[in-house]
């Protein structure tokens, strides 16, 4: 055979080498993920080999006792008085009522001296329950037929509806927070002597969400006046009459203010880049997201800055380690950046400062990551997993160091991945939402909740008072209700 012949079938052979040697990396990167999945830790802890070396020789010379040398220590010390009650746990917190109990001797004690007492205290617990308030207003009738005069009744959250403002705030706080769907919550209250329809508590929630919206659509606009913000989506399952026997895939696009903590829920029916481009239409500022596509075109407007995730980067290499050994190099490099991160968090630096630490000991960090990035990308294959890895980070590199370049700007997205939290959780417990107006309804109530949570104020409390304060309080003064400022405006 000639040569002619043969180069084209040499070609042919070495492309079909590499298209099966991609194809065996492709099974033993799904393999591991498949096995990680389901018997490893679903957290990304990762050691590096300096630190796991450690480990292991510190395990090694642990059975080797060390030489001892005996020597004499005297010291002084304060130690606290012994507890009077001669037991080591704390005493109970003292703003829970306490009902006392007084105990007197078998014994008569007519004439005895009272010489002290014994307080013994035992945690009790009594079933939530049940009141009805009854608003009596006597009616008067004025001399001469003057008239008749009666006490006015005042605003009720449902106006001629049963529930209370602790009622409704009960029945949000327990789906919303606790993650009790609507059922188990109508079997709790029939344990207690109540049946409600599903009808009935479904109206309840859904007059519950409409009092508190205008404080939901006033965060609106407050999230989109920030100049930084973190974004995000989550799925959830809804059902959908024009889908029989299936449910469809809605989105929450989550936004949250690093800085203020201020997080915004919006219901979308996709996902779909029409969700953020409307909501941040005239925003102006930075943008930190996960990669995601759909904000890419968000990312080119000149008022907008794009800022990426360096967590998500990190966890291609994470996932790829167990079938290319060297991805661990670059997850060793990650873990210097986040050290320093967590040294700014502990010294509590100011935007300045931090900024000033990235510059010195982050930046030459990032500088040999690149090195490394570059290095490796012409070696390996294109389309493997540490391939894709490595493009992913290099093709998003600016946006994945920016954060070097102000002080104000976190690493990563991982503030809003815990506000998307209680989403996850809620979704394993009524697994979907009933529709798409009551997805969004849950978005509300997530917004006005995260906020709370935020702002470190009890929910339930919080919801009782707007509940019973919103229909009088003045438009313009609303912001007082929202969860951040409740605190200093009912002390």
């Amino acid at each position: 055979m000639t040569l002619a012949e043969i180069l084209p079938k040499y070609t042919a052979s070495l492309q079909e080498n590499q298209r099966l040697q991609l194809e065996v990396e492709r099974l033993k990167q799904e393999l591991a993920e498949m096995k990680r999945l389901i018997f490893g830790q679903k957290r990304e802890r990762f050691v590096p080999d300096d630190q796991s070396n450690q480990l292991t020789l510190l395990n090694v010379e642990e059975t080797v006792p060390p030489p001892t040398v005996v020597e004499t220590i005297r010291y002084q010390r304060t130690k606290p008085l012994a507890s009077k009650s001669g037991h080591g746990r704390g005493e109970l917190p003292s703003h829970l009522p306490r009902n006392e109990i007084v105990i007197e001797p078998d014994e008569d004690t007519t004439g005895f001296v009272r010489i002290g007492e014994v307080i013994t205290e035992e945690l009790e617990y009594t079933p939530s329950s049940l009141i009805v308030n009854r608003y009596i207003r006597p009616k008067y009738a004025r001399p001469d037929n003057g008239g008749v005069i009666i006490g006015v009744l005042p605003n009720r959250p449902i106006e001629k509806g049963i529930p209370g403002p602790g009622m409704l705030a009960h029945i949000l706080v327990n789906k919303y927070v606790d993650h009790l769907p609507l059922y188990r919550q109508q079997k709790n209250f029939k344990r207690n002597g109540l049946d409600i329809p599903s009808s009935t508590i479904d109206n309840w929630v859904k007059s519950g969400v409409e009092i508190v919206e205008p404080l939901y659509e006033l965060l609106r606009d407050r999230i989109g006046n920030k100049s930084y913000l973190q974004a995000d989506e989550t799925p959830i399952r809804v059902l959908d009459r024009k889908k029989k026997g299936k449910t469809h895939r809605g989105y929450f696009w989550v936004y949250h203010d690093p800085e203020g903590g201020e997080t915004y829920f919006e219901y979308q029916p996709n996902r779909s880049r029409e969700g953020p481009h409307r909501l941040l239409e005239e925003y102006r500022g930075y943008l930190q997201t996960d990669g995601y596509a759909g904000y890419n075109e968000l990312g080119r407007k000149k008022t907008i800055q794009a800022v990426h995730c360096m967590a998500h980067a990190r966890r291609n290499f994470y996932e790829c380690q167990e079938n290319y050994p060297e991805a661990r190099e670059m997850l060793e490099k990650i873990a210097q950046l986040y050290g320093i991160e967590e040294r700014a968090r502990q010294d509590k630096l100011s935007h300045a400062e931090r900024r000033d630490l990235r510059q010195a000991e982050s930046i030459p960090v990032l500088t040999e990551m690149k090195v490394w990035l570059d290095r490796k990308f012409v070696t390996v294959l294109p389309k493997s997993a540490l391939g894709k890895a490595i493009a992913y980070m290099l093709s998003r590199w600016q946006t994945l160091t920016i954060y070097c370049e102000d002080g104000c700007l976190e690493i990563d997205n991982n503030l809003i991945e815990n506000a998307i939290r209680p989403i996850a959780l809620g979704r394993k417990n009524y697994l979907f939402a009933g529709s798409h107006n009551g997805a969004q309804r849950a978005a509300i109530v997530y917004t006005l909740l995260a906020n709370a949570k935020s702002a470190g104020v009890e929910p339930f409390a919080w919801l009782r008072d707007v509940f019973t304060r919103i229909a009088d309080h003045p438009y313009s003064k609303l912001d007082q209700l929202l969860p951040q400022n409740y605190l200093s405006n009912t002390q």
